[in-house]
């Protein structure tokens, strides 16, 4: 290894130790930060000897994987055996180290996350069967600790900003199966910000060519705005300060993807947006007012999604302005939901609905293939509904009045015959919107049928009326 390649190595060991002291530090007691920071340098060691003399296809040493993983795991609030695990996460699976060994050294948790991000090995299966298995094991984790899928996703954001190496064939299978797969998973976590970056990582490895135009488009905007963008941040700046409001402002260009290299012709206000972040929900209101007092606000454009979630889940008050010759978004939250709309789940006090979560997760393992995509897909955005005692349910988007059902009871569902949807009586197939109130008539027997799962979107409802449809014909026989 290089001196140059030793100081990058300790550069990012050394801002791994300081986020975790950062993040943890104040919650632990003394002697509890001494055995984890002992423990994590326990773990950095055994992953150097490890992979001691290997090297990645693009001849980096291979160790600077794993690092870069468990920095972007510190990152994102992850704790001390996530970021165990980061670091030892390919030892089991490439080198002579033993899940046992790990487990012995580092405890059930640091096992039970390295495990997860193991592939499955099995000398009778199949270069895809193996792959599918893997997805399951990744599933059957992810439903004990959802760690597993975060960790995951730092795995691949790290493998494809290194992908370079690999043959182009390989970089489309890789780029696809993110795309499918862990992009929808991120969104469904409320990892919005990850699953842009993942898409956007693999967007760019399919459409190298495409990618490259939006790039030189975005830097030529970014050139051409930069006098009118810093006015108007000295502007808001002078007003915030004025009225004592305390502010953070960040500047975020919008990831590459096909709807946005689409809407390059449109320019900065499909491309930029200016997020401001204030220390409390009604410091948001009042910087709402200084800026639409400041520059002229778009009719129609002001949406409130921040105490009710977008179908992203993003939280933020979202309003398009016009500042002089320039038009541009801005999005106003504060610095604790900036933290969910970055992180998702693994947010400091975010409400993660492990049930729904988990329910996800088995009905995927339940599906007719290895890894139900659409269903997926589906889950990836949600609408809220509520239930006649006003109840919120979070659905797919797209869901029926026969996903509500089922959402409610399996045995609901089944015996369900019609809804009634803000008052009105509808059939079951019924699309739902979101904030409608959902209320289901049932009948004493079931009256399942096969054009039900035309009906149904989410897995939970598609794979019980499977079983009931096949437990009729198993009847029949």
């Amino acid at each position: 290894m290089t001196s140059e390649e030793r100081r990058k190595e300790q550069r990012l060991i050394n801002e791994i130790l300081e986020l975790l002291v950062t993040h943890y530090g104040g919650g632990l007691s003394e002697d509890d930060l001494d055995r984890g920071l002992e423990s994590l340098q326990s773990a950095i060691e055994l992953a150097r000897r490890s992979h001691q003399g290997v090297l990645r296809k693009s001849g980096e040493p291979y160790f600077f994987h794993p690092l870069r993983v468990a920095h972007l795991a510190a990152r994102h609030w992850m704790d001390f055996d996530s970021i165990m695990a980061a670091i030892l996460h390919d030892v089991v699976e490439d080198t002579p180290v033993t899940l046992k060994e790990v487990e012995h050294a580092f405890g059930h948790e640091v096992a039970l996350l390295v495990n997860g991000l193991t592939k499955a090995d099995d000398e009778k299966l199949s270069r895809e069967a193996l792959k599918a298995e893997t997805y399951r094991k990744q599933l059957l984790a992810a439903i004990q600790d959802v760690r597993v899928l975060c960790l995951k996703f730092w795995d691949r954001i790290d493998n494809l900003q290194t992908i370079g190496a690999l043959a182009p064939a390989k970089q489309s299978l890789i780029a696809e199966e993110t795309r499918s797969i862990y992009v929808p998973l991120a969104r469904h976590l409320g990892m919005g910000q990850v699953a842009s970056e993942l898409d956007a990582l693999s967007l760019r490895i399919l459409y190298p060519r495409r990618a490259a135009r939006y790039q030189a488009a975005i830097e030529v905007l970014q050139e051409r705005s930069e006098g009118a963008r810093r006015k108007i941040r000295s502007e808001i700046h002078h007003s915030f300060e004025h009225h004592k409001v305390p502010f953070l402002l960040n500047e975020r260009w919008r990831p590459f993807s096909i709807a946005a290299a689409k809407g390059m012709g449109r320019g900065l206000t499909t491309l930029y947006t200016l997020e401001v972040q204030v220390d409390r929900t009604m410091d948001a209101y009042l910087a709402l007012g200084l800026l639409h007092s400041l520059f002229s606000p778009i009719p129609g454009k002001l949406r409130d999604h921040l105490n009710v979630p977008s179908q992203f889940g993003y939280q933020s008050l979202k309003t398009t302005v016009q500042a002089g010759e320039i038009r541009m978004r801005v999005e106003i939250t504060t610095r604790k939901l900036a933290r969910f709309n970055e992180s998702g789940v693994l947010a400091p006090g975010f409400e993660f609905r492990r049930a729904n979560f988990q329910d996800l997760m088995r009905s995927l393992l339940e599906g007719e293939s290895a890894f139900d995509t659409e269903s997926l897909r589906l889950a990836s955005a949600s609408i809220q509904v509520y239930t006649p005692t006003g109840e919120i349910r979070t659905l797919p988007e797209g869901s029926s009045a026969l996903d509500f059902a089922f959402d409610i009871h399996e045995e609901l569902g089944l015996h369900a015959v019609r809804a009634r949807i803000n008052g009105q009586t509808r059939l079951l197939r019924s699309r739902l919107m979101d904030g409608d109130q959902v209320g289901i008539e049932r009948v004493g027997t079931p009256q399942v049928l096969p054009k039900w799962l035309e009906w149904a979107v989410t897995p939970k409802a598609r794979n019980r009326i499977r079983r009931y449809l096949r437990s009729r014909v198993q009847e029949g026989a």
